[in-house]
């Protein structure tokens, strides 16, 4: 077996992603407790300690304790090299979720067993429908008192529209918890409720061993052998290619804080998880183990280091070995780079790689040659597809408060959309710029960030807009008249495109039906 067979076979990458407040940042951190990568969790609630999340590392995620933008780390455990990419829960920043989902392989969905599935897991399983991506549910925070295991697990399948397959099982919960059964190796881990330490687990042969009694009480281990003889009754055995093709979800329990019923997930997950697969560009499909190096751009994040005003582009790498010092061609634009210092992460904290291999994330540093969804190849000219823009939903014009400093305001919008955090649209009628978001919490965190990372302060004017619209036309007549007909709501995106804001559905419609040779588009991908 070739070296990088190897170590394509070695790989894991997925999203960790949830509603807000599931325990999604807390269940990464403690995946990286087990690979050695921090050795004391940050309590993310607890005031006493004042260590903040890993994964949170932008101020006003500290501040707030939510997750806003998607981080990327790396570990070693047993003889796998893991990725997480830990995704923000928070429905404002959606976009930067869905756009993370096209670069894992797999992903893990925390519900919380009070709450059950909420709105925006459901949204983000769509997303995962669609690209058949494998999935593993984590039932977290059963420490606490919650819903029945078995409506937990019918409503997966109806909220979700996927089968489950329970392969660990909780022995009460709420105050009376006292550990989980794993079915999938046939053992009982008990509960001490503990954030640093691992719990003890407990040998047994079988479900009828008579150590179950002695160690969980009599009445708890019948209990549990009902419970398990109605699962195996009801549902069908584990397959491994059914969870593979994204038909069958895995279910795990346990609480993250304590992390308890973690070490049984990750032990699962790295036996059945994909490594890195083939991925679908324009041209072809492009399959990892091929010689040439190809990766694309999911995702650019600016001022990363507080100290250098840079960004990174992170790349997905999807074929070949990535070398430091090569020379890449950048399909877009046709020119070619060296990367004298491509990164790999730990959160914020970066360590400078010598050579990446498929599946991994490498970050590369950006002095404005990037753009989400570019393709890096060895001279191919390749294009992957799947990083869409949605047409925004809220709108409001960006006014400077501070003449003198136009410049740094000018460059933090440019930086800031670059991202993809929001959407720039300038109105052609009178030069006003206007963000669109998905939701109103973005626009407090443009504001935070332009104040607090280049300087410039801004201030928000309501703006009434229904849609914004991409336009085109293969009739350039067409497309003057309908410009002229609506000079007053036509705009640029921040790529020079034509930008219709129609400010109801009603004039939306007429327009429509009024210039039928006009293409409109509600995704910047067409």
């Amino acid at each position: 077996m070739s070296e990088l067979t190897n170590e394509i076979l070695k790989r894991r990458t997925f999203a960790i992603i949830s509603h807000p407040d599931a325990g999604k940042t807390t269940l990464t951190e403690k995946l990286l407790l087990f690979g050695g990568a921090i050795h004391v969790a940050g309590a993310v609630k607890s005031n006493k300690i004042k260590k903040t999340a890993t994964s949170d590392w932008m101020e006003i995620e500290k501040q707030r304790g939510i997750s806003v933008a998607t981080s990327v780390m790396g570990f070693n455990y047993k003889d796998y090299k893991i990725n997480i990419l830990d995704t923000p829960g928070h429905q404002d920043f959606a976009e930067d979720t869905y756009r993370t989902l096209t670069a894992v392989d797999s992903v893990i969905i925390v519900v919380d067993v009070a709450k059950g599935v909420e709105l925006q897991t459901r949204k983000l399983m769509e997303v995962c429908r669609m690209r058949n991506t494998p999935v593993i549910i984590f039932v977290n925070k059963l420490d606490r008192e919650g819903r029945d295991p078995f409506d937990i697990l019918d409503e997966l399948e109806q909220e979700l529209k996927i089968s489950v397959r329970p392969l660990s099982w909780p022995i009460n919960i709420g105050a009376k918890f006292k550990g989980v059964y794993n079915i999938y190796e046939n053992s009982i881990s008990l509960f001490q409720p503990d954030k640093q330490r691992v719990t003890d687990r407990v040998e047994i042969t079988d479900i009828n061993d008579p150590e179950i009694d002695r160690t969980v009480g009599a009445d708890d281990a019948r209990k549990l052998r009902d419970d398990i003889e109605l699962i195996s009754g009801v549902y069908p055995e584990f397959n491994d290619d059914e969870y593979l093709q994204g038909q069958v979800a895995p279910v795990f329990f346990g609480s993250a804080l304590n992390t308890f019923g973690v070490k049984e997930l990750l032990d699962c997950f790295i036996r059945i998880a994909p490594s890195p697969r083939a991925i679908h560009a324009q041209e072809r499909v492009v399959e990892p183990q091929e010689e040439k190096f190809t990766g694309f751009v999911f995702k650019i994040q600016a001022n990363m280091d507080p100290n250098h005003r840079s960004c990174i582009a992170f790349v997905k790498i999807c074929s070949g070995v990535f070398r430091r010092n090569s020379t890449y061609l950048h399909v877009r634009s046709g020119k070619t780079y060296r990367f004298s210092a491509p990164t790999a992460f730990m959160a914020q904290k970066k360590d400078i790689v010598d050579e990446a291999f498929p599946g991994d994330v490498i970050g590369l540093p950006d002095s404005g040659i990037f753009k989400i969804g570019d393709t890096l190849t060895e001279g191919e000219m390749l294009h992957f597809k799947g990083l869409p823009s949605f047409s925004p939903e809220m709108f409001k014009y960006i006014e400077n408060t501070d003449p003198m400093k136009t410049k740094q305001l000018n460059k933090g919008i440019e930086q800031l959309m670059g991202e993809g955090v929001a959407q720039l649209f300038v109105n052609q009628f009178n030069n006003r710029k206007i963000i669109g978001t998905v939701g109103q919490l973005q626009f407090e965190v443009i504001q935070y960030r332009l104040l607090h990372e280049y300087g410039a302060s801004c201030r928000w004017e309501p703006l009434h807009l229904y849609k914004a619209c991409w336009i085109q036309s293969d009739d350039d007549e067409a497309l003057q008249a309908f410009k002229r007909r609506k000079q007053q709501f036509m705009a640029l995106d921040k790529d020079g495109r034509d930008v219709f804001l129609a400010d109801s559905g009603y004039v939306l419609q007429m327009a429509q039906e009024d210039f039928p040779k006009i293409k409109f588009h509600f995704t910047s991908e067409f």
